[in-house]
């Protein structure tokens, strides 16, 4: 669990979803007069490796390969995909289940009989992205309980930051109101009022 993930309280079984999905900072608003500045966690094999080490997913110092890298990263693509179709619309968003359906078949999982805890699911995988099966499993027992559901992009076009909803209704739009859906609420002002003094 990161310390982003705490932060905004994500439960632990969506956590390393969570901070997969954000790894990729596309963020492009002003705030105070500055840029924020975009970024990438994992704009190399290395960088992979040392994420996943960091949440224990890998050993330090994985090896990771360049063909395993690209498959990591059709994994954050087509999440990232995912996430940023309202809930009510991703079940039955072809193309988007397909993408994802595709980037997940590199994880395989099987179903293992534990005692004292029953079914568990397991990835299959014996290499350095072994690991990343995590994220198939959170994925899975995530929509299962319906804590997937909670799980945003932000609906501001400047931000795409995924959030976790904790509102009662899970209706919430922006990862923080106070910013993004403040950015947003104030253009779609200024808007109405142009559009009023030109007509």
């Amino acid at each position: 669990m990161s310390r982003q993930s705490r932060k905004f309280k994500v439960p632990d079984e969506l956590a390393n979803l969570y901070d997969f999905a954000n790894s990729l900072d596309l963020r492009h608003f002003t705030r105070f007069g500055v840029q924020h500045a975009q970024g990438d966690e994992l704009a190399s094999p290395n960088d992979l490796a040392g994420w996943m080490a960091e949440r224990a997913l890998a050993p330090p110092h994985a090896n990771v390969t360049a063909p395993l890298f690209q498959e990591a990263l059709q994994l954050r693509r087509a999440l990232r995909n995912y996430l940023q179709c309202d809930p009510a619309e991703r079940r039955s968003n072809r193309p988007v289940l397909q993408a994802l359906t595709t980037a997940l078949a590199a994880f395989p999982l099987r179903v293992e009989l534990r005692a004292g805890h029953g079914t568990v699911l397991t990835g299959t995988r014996k290499d350095a992205l072994g690991g990343l099966s995590a994220l198939a499993i959170e994925l899975h027992e995530g929509d299962i309980s319906g804590a997937l559901d909670r799980l945003k992009t932000c609906a501001s076009d400047e931000c795409l930051r995924v959030f976790y909803d904790r509102s009662k209704p899970a209706t919430r739009r922006w990862c923080m109101s106070d910013l993004c859906g403040n950015r947003m609420k104030t253009r779609a002002y200024r808007e109405r009022q142009r559009q009023a003094s030109s007509s």
